[in-house]
């Protein structure tokens, strides 16, 4: 049977939507290889930590990839996010957490905090998009994953196709937090889908901040060029 469902309905890339051979899974070989990769940690200049300076004080700070419209990093987190491939979430997070677990700096991470969604959003989605990428990164690096102290208190719009100086006051007072005794004193890695304006990342740094004696790292899966 589940031959001929794949005779019928095969299996397509989800950064491209070739179909894909024996042996690949969600993307296909030139995907795989060829997709914009952007280790951050690896460089001196990290755009991560320009878009938040003088806004959110970052220990570290890594990106998966490089994001531009209309490119096929879009298509993979268009999927994950709004067409039900949630797998793509821990995919990711495998992809990311093998490089972590190879650089001394983040052997330093307690504990891996998704940025929450808003209790409306994740009954409409039935997930949250970055949940298999923060505990597979957790995974990896064998640490904590707490998805329970951050949580969102309103819904806002999407700033995907917002400019860096343009990030909304709105999302930036979005979250909070639940309490502040399991996270006290403890290096948190947070970690998000995209990264554009920023202001989803500061308006969750600025609730872990009211904890006392925390650092904060951040490992998303793309950051906007």
């Amino acid at each position: 049977m589940r031959s001929l469902l794949k005779l019928f309905f095969p299996d397509q890339c989800q950064a491209c939507d070739a179909l894909l051979s024996r042996g690949e899974h969600l993307l296909c070989t030139d995907c795989r290889h060829n997709l914009p990769v952007n280790l951050l940690h690896h460089t001196t200049y990290n755009p991560i930590k320009k878009v938040l300076y003088g806004r959110v004080s970052l220990e570290l700070a890594t990106s998966l990839f490089y994001f531009d419209k209309k490119s096929r990093v879009q298509q993979l987190i268009h999927n994950l996010k709004y067409r039900n491939q949630e797998q793509i979430s821990a995919f990711l997070g495998d992809w990311l957490g093998a490089e972590l677990a190879q650089v001394e700096a983040y052997q330093n991470i307690d504990v891996v905090v998704p940025v929450p969604l808003h209790v409306n959003r994740l009954k409409e989605r039935g997930y949250n998009q970055v949940a298999g990428f923060g505990q597979r990164i957790a995974k990896a690096l064998q640490v904590d994953y707490n998805d329970r102290a951050l949580y969102r208190k309103k819904a806002t719009k999407t700033q995907v196709f917002s400019n860096r100086g343009g990030r909304s006051t709105e999302v930036i007072d979005s979250f909070g937090i639940t309490e502040d005794q399991s996270l006290k004193n403890k290096h948190i890695l947070l970690v998000d889908d995209l990264i554009t304006t920023g202001g989803t990342l500061e308006g969750c740094a600025l609730a872990l901040n009211r904890i006392e004696g925390i650092k904060i790292s951040v490992a998303v899966m793309a950051i906007a060029n």
